[in-house]
């Protein structure tokens, strides 16, 4: 068997996140037709959050804090397979599929988003140890207001905006900073997305499905 082949497909370091923290809602955008795209994303087999050990322990951390001060995590996506990022690509470069554009990208044409930095060929979800995520109020069950939606590509959905509430950037600094206490570091263009500082496959982008049945195999 051809060793890289094989590494790209190892799942011994991965878990369901929710076995690490159960209280977490899962929203597993990509599985589902509600994203930017408009369909189901290849890999996705079933609507589960998977990431590697490491930064489940971490996000068990933060949600501790979190839930001592009243807010449950809701996960849209960790770990992301190579084929569904290579599912973006092709959609970038088809033109007439813009079914989506009023939703997540109003402003902005479909190519521009790779420019941009909101869509990456490769993507650090596929290395294992990335999350896309926001609070719920554990009183109300809803999300707290981040000032934009998940994967709304626009000025507005960076973490630093100044041109929302004042109670809406507070609770981005707020999962910000317990998000970076707890070992993530964030990026510039997006408030809900984190990488593991310290992620255990800096160099390697996994293949295998989204589907929990793999990690029992």
């Amino acid at each position: 068997m051809d060793f890289e082949k094989a590494a790209i497909n190892d799942t011994s370091d991965f878990v369901l996140l929710s076995d690490y923290v159960p209280s977490i809602v899962q929203e597993i955008r990509y599985f589902s037709t509600y994203n930017f795209i408009g369909e189901r994303i290849d890999g996705y087999e079933q609507p589960v959050a998977i990431i590697t050990k490491e930064a489940a322990r971490a996000l068990k951390a933060v949600s501790n804090e979190m839930n001592v001060k009243g807010y449950r995590l809701k996960i849209f996506d960790t770990y992301r397979p190579a084929t569904a990022v290579k599912h973006f690509v092709l959609w970038g470069i088809e033109d007439l599929d813009q079914r989506m554009k009023p939703f997540f990208y109003p402003d902005l044409e479909k190519q521009s988003l790779f420019e941009l930095g909101y869509i990456a060929s490769k993507s650090s979800h596929s290395r294992g140890s990335t999350v896309d995520l926001t609070l719920l109020d554990m009183e109300t069950g809803k999300e707290i207001d981040m000032g934009s939606p998940f994967d709304f590509f626009n000025e507005i959905s960076h973490p630093d905006y100044r041109g929302i509430t004042d109670e809406q950037y507070e609770n981005r600094m707020l999962l910000q900073s317990v998000m970076i206490k707890h070992g993530f570091l964030p990026i510039d263009c997006e408030w809900w997305h984190f990488t593991l500082e310290n992620e255990p496959f800096s160099d390697t982008y996994f293949e295998f499905p989204v589907n929990s049945e793999i990690l029992r195999r």
